[in-house]
């Protein structure tokens, strides 16, 4: 039999904060656009390999076209779940953080082709993951409060 403390907020009985519904939200239009900038930089490396260009000294070495793939797929997959983050749904906030966790992963790799873009979408989805894991229920919560409340 569970107990709670009196005076203290269960999952269920706790407000949901309207910074922190802003918070989740400003999280998913980022994503909604760190996945059209995937999207973008997939299809510029698709239609010109010459416009990024690398130093030869680097550790990783990709081939642009595959490189271009990866971009347009992750830029879908990234945006559709920061489009699905506003319904407040769990495996769509369990997504977001995947989706973002990758997004990480391939702009470290994509570093020596565009380093100041790519560290601009690391920093866009490392506050993707800290709204989506600290502030993802109190969007679901403001949804369920009555508006006149």
């Amino acid at each position: 039999m569970a107990t709670t403390t009196p005076g203290r907020a269960t999952a269920s009985t706790r407000e949901y904060s309207a910074g922190a519904v802003g918070v989740t939200v400003f999280a998913g239009i980022l994503m909604i656009m760190t996945g059209v900038f995937h999207a973008i930089q997939g299809i510029v490396a698709l239609v010109n390999d010459d416009f990024f260009v690398v130093g030869k000294d680097y550790v990783f070495t990709f081939d642009l076209t595959a490189w271009g793939w990866a971009h347009l797929v992750l830029g879908a997959v990234v945006a559709t779940a920061g489009f699905f983050l506003f319904q407040g749904a769990t495996w769509a906030r369990t997504v977001a953080v995947i989706a973002a966790s990758l997004s990480i992963l391939a702009n470290f790799l994509w570093m020596p082709y565009y380093p100041i873009w790519s560290l601009t979408v690391i920093a866009f989805d490392v506050f993707v993951i800290w709204a989506v894991t600290m502030h993802g229920r109190d969007i679901l919560q403001a949804g369920e409060t009555p508006a006149g409340k």
